[in-house]
């Protein structure tokens, strides 16, 4: 990340130092403002100084003394003031000293920032909220190819339905969007005030691109009709002006509140997938790719699906990444996630030690980042997946209340109802996480977890039906084969059953009915009763029984 060791500030130095990009803020030393999404914040000239100097040398721990030498220029000051600037600067930037997400205190030995930073490539204007609605923002000297990574503007929805009075209605969708957005971890999102001074206006993507200084631009609009309301989308390369991905969908209208949650959680959940596999694209140009870059190629390569040799591929990147940046979260949440997805789909003999790996894993993620929601729907599925489904389901809960888009909060509470003998709620719980995420890249999970609840049920032929939604999703995803020919054998399509079970030994050959017993992830009374009925159903494929 170009990380400098610097020990002066720049009102010290008297040099240009160019704005600095972390979790949302920009801290300007030029100007020696700090703005959030675009909004200039009061900050002690005092206090600039020390975020300022802690973020030039994010790399390193820095003393007590260090700090005086360079803010109070060898002053006397007591710890009590010392603490008090400390907490004004964590403050300022959204943090406290509690969670530390920021600004993290080491016992004895001092204080590091360990927020994500992107440097600009030149200043970038204060002038996020233009004077009058017609006038532009002036453009920044930086370029896109050194914009922040996962920096987007939402752009105002178009209005295409002609009535007016829908306008509040479109640029509810606009706003929405742009908050959700901001949720991804790393993003960098400019703010509404900003964007809305571009509503009404024909726009050169690559011009916003280096007036805003962002990577990525999106483009929407919305059109009613008599009963149906369509939504077009399209993501585009600030850069280039190649378009990236479009979407459209009909909807029914409905409840206007209602049907504007649904668009903006779609929306959200699309995006983040998309612009992970953007900024890996952008990664593998990189000559010697930073942590951040073998990040999203990591996670590029996870989102393929669990096959082996895909979750070998987003190892090696993760963990170059650790080795590089060993206190930041995202690659060890990356590496947790390939154990996990390892231990979840092939039943082998080190399943326990992968699940094992992978709680560590998180625990350390969670110390480091305790508001990552994906980090604690990830914990859920090592809990329940080790008998403790309560506890999972209470970290889903968790998740969602940081995250309320994460559809997959729903996916794996489906799978920890099922666990406590609730097969009946599991559907449901399915049936809102693609109602959130219909293009998941795990809905395939979710569609096994609602086929094996109604396995457990007896309601084989529904079964069938959810299980051939989870291959044809992901034709990778092993455990789904073989639901599936238990499926296919409880309905008595023995050919067909047999058949799916050899495409599903021939992708696990080690399988055998004793190692699925032995990975039973609960001990519910009424779990394991219907579990005998996909035992019975694996025999009539044909799978081995040790």
């Amino acid at each position: 990340m170009g990380y400098n060791t610097v020990t002066s500030t720049s009102a010290e130095a008297g040099r240009l130092i160019l704005p600095y990009f972390f979790d949302g803020y920009v801290l300007d030393p030029e100007r020696r403002e700090l703005r959030e999404g675009g909004v200039l914040q009061s900050i002690e000239p005092q206090v600039f100084d020390l975020l300022e100097y802690l973020i030039i040398n994010r790399n390193r721990v820095v003393s007590r003394d260090e700090m005086l030498a360079a803010v109070w220029k060898g002053r006397t000051v007591s710890d009590s003031t010392l603490s008090s600037r400390i907490n004004a600067a964590r403050a300022a930037v959204g943090d406290n000293g509690n969670e530390q997400k920021l600004v993290r205190t080491l016992l004895r030995k001092g204080i590091r920032f360990v927020g994500r930073v992107e440097e600009a490539s030149g200043p970038v204007t204060g002038e996020e909220t233009p004077a009058s609605a017609n006038e532009t923002p002036r453009t920044t000297k930086a370029t896109s190819p050194l914009a922040p990574r996962l920096s987007i503007v939402v752009l105002p929805f178009k209005n295409f339905g002609g009535d007016s009075d829908q306008d509040y209605f479109v640029d509810g969708v606009t706003e929405s969007l742009t908050t959700d957005l901001s949720r991804i971890s790393g993003s960098f999102v400019i703010a509404r005030n900003t964007a809305f001074t571009f509503k009404g206006k024909a726009v050169d993507v690559k011009q916003v691109g280096r007036q805003l200084n962002v990577r990525y631009v999106l483009e929407g609009s919305v059109q009613r009709g008599s009963n149906k309301l369509r939504v077009n989308v399209q993501l585009i390369d600030a850069e280039s002006g190649n378009h990236l991905w479009a979407e459209r969908f009909d909807k029914a209208i409905a409840d206007l509140f209602d049907l504007q949650d649904e668009i903006v959680a779609r929306l959200a959940n699309a995006l983040d997938a998309e612009l992970v596999v953007a900024e890996a694209k952008r990664a593998e140009r990189v000559l010697n790719p930073d942590a951040i870059e073998l990040y999203f190629q990591g996670m590029a390569w996870i989102g393929k699906g669990p096959a082996p040799e895909y979750m070998a591929r987003a190892r090696d990147y993760f963990e170059r990444a650790s080795a590089l940046d060993p206190d930041s979260s995202e690659p060890l949440l990356g590496r947790a996630r390939v154990e996990l997805a390892l231990a979840t789909t092939f039943i082998d003999e080190v399943r326990p030690a992968r699940l094992a790996t992978a709680e560590a894993l998180l625990n350390k993620v969670l110390s480091l980042a305790p508001n990552n929601a994906v980090a604690h729907v990830s914990l859920a599925i090592v809990q329940m997946s080790t008998n403790r489904a309560s506890a999972g389901i209470a970290a889903c809960e968790r998740a969602l209340g940081l995250d309320r888009n994460l559809a997959n909060a729903w996916g794996v509470m489906a799978f920890g109802k099922q666990l406590l003998g609730n097969s009946e709620q599991t559907e449901a719980h399915v049936n809102e996480a693609l109602r959130l995420s219909p293009r998941d890249l795990v809905a395939y999970r979710w569609m096994n977890h609602a086929g094996v609840s109604k396995l457990l049920l007896g309601a084989d032929e529904d079964a069938v039906t959810w299980f051939r939604r989870s291959i044809e999703a992901n034709r990778n995803h092993v455990i789904a084969h073989f639901h599936l020919a238990a499926a296919l054998g409880l309905v008595s399509a023995t050919d067909e059953a047999g058949l799916v079970a050899r495409t599903a030994l021939a992708l696990d050959p080690k399988f055998t009915l004793l190692r699925y017993r032995l990975g039973a992830p609960s001990d519910n009374p009424m779990y394991l009763a219907g579990r005998e009925r996909i035992y019975e159903g694996l025999l009539k494929a044909g799978i081995p029984a040790d």
